[in-house]
């Protein structure tokens, strides 16, 4: 248990979730790139959680063992990973709808004035696809249902880290 509690004091722990984030990213513009699979404005919201998981790393990557960051990497990581799995379950609902008034997104990701994605990578951010159509399969489950499940574990294992590293100061 102490182990686990003296985890995110390390850099490893921080750019294990790094590389996991990125490596989704390059999986997905692979996917879209190579495979020719044109993502939907959810996909775009998904991939841009992804980044805001593994952007949550880099404070604490860099700074490990000062509380304030990793607090605000423990915030920022929990936001984007909830954030991720909301939009995951609703596309993967969209997709599952049987009406198809409901398989219908936006045209174009609306992200805020400050941060406009769309414009300064529209190679990145562009949304070509359509939320209803499913056009990639694993294992009988959908992309949008694969990253429910990933969402799912990014969401659980922030949650197990901050609980594990309370209860560890806590005994301290």
């Amino acid at each position: 248990m102490q182990f686990l509690s003296q985890l995110p004091e390390r850099r490893g722990a921080w750019a294990l979730l790094f590389a996991s984030a990125v490596g989704l990213v390059l999986a997905a513009l692979y996917m879209q790139y190579q495979m020719g699979l044109d993502p939907c404005v959810k996909c775009i919201y998904q991939r841009v959680a992804v980044m805001g998981i593994a952007a949550a790393a880099l404070p604490a990557l860099l700074a490990p063992r000062l509380l304030i960051t990793r607090i605000l990497s423990y915030a920022a990581w929990l936001t984007a990973a909830i954030w991720g799995l909301r939009i995951a379950h609703d596309h993967v609902v969209t997709q599952q709808s049987a009406n198809a008034y409901f398989a219908v997104c936006d045209a174009f990701p609306v992200f805020p004035d400050w941060l406009p994605l769309l414009d300064w990578f529209p190679s990145l951010f562009e949304a070509p696809g359509l939320c209803g159509d499913i056009s990639w399969v694993f294992l009988d489950m959908s992309m949008p249902e694969w990253m429910r499940i990933i969402f799912a574990f990014y969401t659980g294992l922030a949650l197990v880290v901050i609980a594990v590293r309370l209860l560890g100061a806590r005994k301290l």
